[in-house]
């Protein structure tokens, strides 16, 4: 099993077989992403700047008042924990991994929690980590839940930390307008939604003096000049997103068509992927992988049970090749 997805380097290693011939469907970014333009020369050469109207887009894009441009989501999720004295931080579990980590090497008292067991530990933590929708499972928190959650943290000076990296096909059900109160801090991500995980560009949305203090940890110039050039146009093209998001709602549909054929009900799942339990998961996921098709398993220790994650294929030959493949493998 690969750290995080999208690892094709190790796999070509591992499985034998060379990059062109992979199916990559190991990760939860969109495979028909943005197309990007030609990058201005100057982004090149010039440092970044801030005054470039990215964050006015991007106010725009999520609907709040206060927001930071950061090196993808996972410069917050690494920074966040050091704004905070020790405690104790319930994390949701499972979901992205990265998040229990940080907040453990930050020096933090970690305890995984699953979604139904939430009220009960509110009162003994002072912080909740949440992924909304959750990755990998697609578990969905309301806003009235979440915004439950926060006032009871919020009361004693507490966080409620909302990583809503795929969120963006559904903005009704974002806390992205009500980031500005104090304690409340939601994560966006241009990797999954716009096929931009390359960019390497994330948001933190929250209050302007929680801002101010993680920029001093992050330092200058932390977001490259052709990844703000990028975005800016991205989240400036209504129409793309709009094109997209239908698109992705129809992928969604056949991708859980073509599994459910096979006989492998999704027990969960986004636009951008589909989750399920199985007790030959690895198995499968071994299987396509010989066949040049990469997925991502999750054993039991991490999920409850074995468990994996499909990804969306990209043209109508990669959606053949997937069917053609988990007809060959689940009839073994």
């Amino acid at each position: 099993m690969f750290k995080h997805g999208g690892n094709i380097a190790d796999a070509m290693i591992r499985y034998g077989i060379p990059e062109s011939n992979w199916l990559d469907l190991s990760t939860g970014i969109n495979p028909n992403g943005y197309p990007v333009k030609n990058v201005p020369a100057h982004c090149w050469r010039d440092l970044p700047q801030d005054n470039d109207g990215l964050i006015d887009t991007a106010k725009q894009y999520y609907g709040c008042d206060s927001l930071l441009p950061v090196a993808g989501s996972q410069a917050a999720i690494q920074n966040l924990p050091r704004l905070r004295q020790p405690g104790r931080i319930a994390v949701l579990s499972p979901a992205f991994f990265e998040h229990a980590k940080a907040w453990q090497a930050a020096g933090h008292e970690v305890v995984p929690v699953r979604a139904n067991k939430i009220n009960e530990i509110l009162d003994s933590i002072e912080v909740l980590v949440l992924v909304n929708p959750n990755n990998p499972t697609g578990e969905c928190f309301t806003p009235e839940q979440c915004l439950d959650w926060y006032q009871r943290l919020a009361a004693k000076d507490g966080w409620l930390i909302v990583d809503e990296a795929f969120m963006d096909v559904t903005p009704e059900q974002s806390l992205a307008g009500f980031s500005n109160r104090e304690g409340l801090i939601v994560l966006r991500s241009i990797g999954k939604f716009f096929g931009l995980a390359g960019i390497r560009l994330g948001f933190v949305l929250s209050n302007e003096q929680l801002l101010t203090n993680l920029q001093r940890y992050l330092g200058p110039w932390t977001v490259n000049a052709p990844a703000r050039y990028i975005a800016r146009q991205a989240l400036q093209d209504q129409h793309w997103q709009q094109q997209t998001g239908q698109n992705l709602l129809n992928a969604e549909k056949e991708l859980i068509q073509v599994l459910e054929k096979n006989g492998l009900s999704p027990g969960g799942g986004t636009v951008l992927f589909q989750w399920l339990t199985h007790p030959h998961a690895e198995d499968i996921h071994e299987a396509l992988a010989a066949l040049g098709i990469l997925t991502r398993y999750f054993p039991a220790e991490h999920t409850g049970e074995n468990s994996i994650r499909f990804g969306l294929p990209g043209n109508d030959e990669q959606w053949l090749r997937l069917s053609a493949a988990l007809a060959m493998v689940c009839a073994e």
